[in-house]
């Protein structure tokens, strides 16, 4: 394929002006047309003789003809040479028709690639027919990508529903005319609930400054990009994006507004922590009172060297915070290195840790360093440490104690200086009491403690949290997110996960692989997540009110609010969220003290 130059399409602004001057009153369209070249979209307009009237680079770069060579052609002669097989938009039997289809394009090297192809009329005031754009996107399912272009009084409203990237506009008042369904995707926001509203308001949040350059480009009319700019969702959340701002115009030249395309760059954020290594609290999410406070305690403790115990079930995110505390630290440009003590057997264990000599027993052809070494001046963060053996354990206190061990077969020391941080789903003071784990060595591991919440414990965090996988789940499958019915949610935010963040994942990914429509709904989840449900309804009907389990929990919570609250009932009640008579009667059936 023959690439075009790269630089701004010179097409001439006013070429063809007097055949089409309603198609640029609102939106100039070199300035539409340039604003597709940064989504790496391809676009060219015909008039009512089939003749090219503009043609962007990215339509160059993909058909591989240049700019000079096909305007004030037809376009039947242009195309003869390259065919793309495709239905002419001229076919219609009521004149110009909207067409949406993937194609096969053959470049002049004869390469043969899929495009999308999508072709809707040009109308002017008073619908007249005027001609055609047509835009190009390998490899990228737009579907009914305009609408259709129509004017309404002195503003040019494009409709771009189906385009994968957010749009938005606003008038000179920063008041959003129009949001497409991508926009709604990436914020959070229903379009009802901003049309009308001040951008700022909206979506500014901790991102004032990026949306600062919509107001800059509605004041002297040039266009901005923010490569590394960030979005306040409606969860309160801050994403990443790029985004492209531009006036928009009248047909008197004035600025009459602002248009906004934003990429949401989550998926692409965590792609280069993952290459880099690199970890911080955008990862983690949660703004339930629980985890705003593990959150604080990383900040405080990162810096330390001490060591540090994570518990907590599977799935609350323990590997997490373990990378959370070794990126804020300052050994963070140093390896982090995880040693699953659970996976290896007792018998490989020792040598996976601590290394071991040539010789050092058969097969030992040579001295092979352990995780312990790898983790020099870095962290080593040993997980499912309650799984370590015994006769392990009395090494380990040694490392903790002088940071140094004798590696499998050495008779010489090996000193290490490592950030130790320990992790652990067993609660390792039941393994004390059972004497399945070394009481010394339980204190020296809980210097610095970190106990994490189930998920059924932060119901708050739920639609925050479903809302930031399903993004990172669509952007790494380059799908689009769909809608979650009422009673599809209903469902996710009532289920107890008792794999906590991590079968909230499994069951989202579920529905997305399964869910072949544009909402997902309940026969979409899976089914053991439905029977759980099912089941638990069940015994909630024959009880003829809470589950045990779910008392349990309210006599947990009340106890706790007892004790944070020192006894005092009138505060305790009102941080519960009853009156104190209600209180007195739940302690009472509860056997509750205070």
């Amino acid at each position: 394929m023959r690439h075009a130059a790269k630089g701004p399409s010179k097409t001439p602004r006013n070429k063809g002006k007097e055949a089409h001057p309603e198609a640029e009153s609102s939106l100039r369209r070199q300035e539409w047309i340039d604003l597709l070249d940064r989504m790496d979209i391809g676009a060219f307009t015909i008039d009512r003789s089939r003749r090219i009237t503009s043609f962007n680079r990215s339509a160059q770069t993909i058909i591989g003809v240049s700019e000079s060579s096909v305007i004030g052609r037809d376009c039947h002669e242009v195309f003869k040479g390259i065919p793309c097989y495709a239905q002419c938009p001229f076919g219609g039997k009521n004149g110009l028709e909207s067409v949406d289809e993937d194609v096969e394009i053959l470049d002049q090297n004869r390469s043969r690639h899929l495009v999308t192809r999508v072709s809707a009329p040009l109308y002017g005031p008073d619908q007249a027919l005027i001609g055609c754009l047509t835009l190009l996107q390998d490899h990228s399912p737009i579907a009914g990508l305009i609408n259709r272009v129509r004017y309404e009084e002195r503003s040019l409203k494009i409709i771009l529903d189906n385009l994968d990237i957010g749009v938005f506009t606003a008038n000179r008042g920063g008041h959003i005319t129009f949001f497409n369904r991508a926009a709604e995707m990436i914020s959070g926001y229903n379009r009802r609930e901003v049309i009308g509203k001040p951008f700022k308001e909206i979506l500014g949040g901790g991102a004032i400054h990026d949306l600062n350059l919509l107001v800059d480009s509605m004041n002297d009319g040039r266009s901005r990009t923010s490569h590394k700019g960030r979005m306040t969702t409606r969860d309160g959340e801050v994403i990443p994006v790029r985004a492209d701002y531009m006036a928009l115009r009248n047909e008197a030249n004035e600025i009459v507004g602002g248009i906004a395309a934003i990429k949401d760059l989550t998926f692409a954020h965590h792609l280069d922590a993952v290459m880099q290594q690199r970890f911080s609290f955008h990862h983690i999410v949660g703004r339930d009172p629980a985890m705003q406070a593990v959150f604080e305690k990383v900040r405080a403790v990162a810096d330390s060297d001490a060591t540090v115990l994570i518990e907590g079930a599977t799935g609350t995110g323990k590997d997490m915070i373990a990378k959370a505390i070794h990126s804020c630290g300052r050994r963070s440009k140093k390896p982090l290195i995880k040693v699953n003590c659970a996976a290896l057997p007792a018998t490989l264990l020792e040598s996976e840790l601590f290394g071991y000599v040539k010789g050092a027993f058969t097969g030992a052809d040579r001295d092979k360093p352990g995780r312990f070494q790898e983790a020099d001046r870095g962290t080593i963060f040993l997980d499912e440490i309650g799984d370590l053996p015994l006769s392990l354990q009395a090494k380990l206190l040694r490392v903790l104690e002088a940071r140094e061990f004798y590696p499998l077969g050495s008779r010489r020391i090996t000193k290490v200086d490592v950030r130790i941080i320990a992790a652990t789903n067993r609660g390792l003071d039941q393994l004390v009491a059972s004497r399945q784990f070394r009481e010394d060595l339980f204190y020296r591991l809980n210097v610095l403690h970190f106990e994490l919440p189930l998920l059924k414990h932060r119901t708050g965090d739920l639609p925050l949290l479903i809302r930031h996988i399903m993004r990172r789940l669509c952007a790494a499958s380059e799908k689009r997110a769909p809608a979650i019915s009422e009673a599809a949610m209903g469902v996710l935010l009532n289920y107890d996960y008792p794999g906590n963040v991590r079968e909230l994942e499994n069951v989202l990914e579920h529905a997305l692989i399964i869910c072949q429509e544009d909402s997902i709904e309940p026969r979409h989840l899976p089914s053991t997540v439905m029977n759980r449900m099912a089941a638990r309804n069940h015994r909630h009907h024959r009880a003829g009110g809470k589950s045990e389990d779910e008392e349990a929990e309210e006599k947990e919570r009340i106890v706790n609010a007892l004790r944070e609250n020192d006894g005092r009932r009138e505060q305790t009640a009102k941080a519960l969220g009853m009156d104190r008579t209600t209180l007195w009667r739940k302690m009472k059936r509860y056997g509750i003290e205070g």
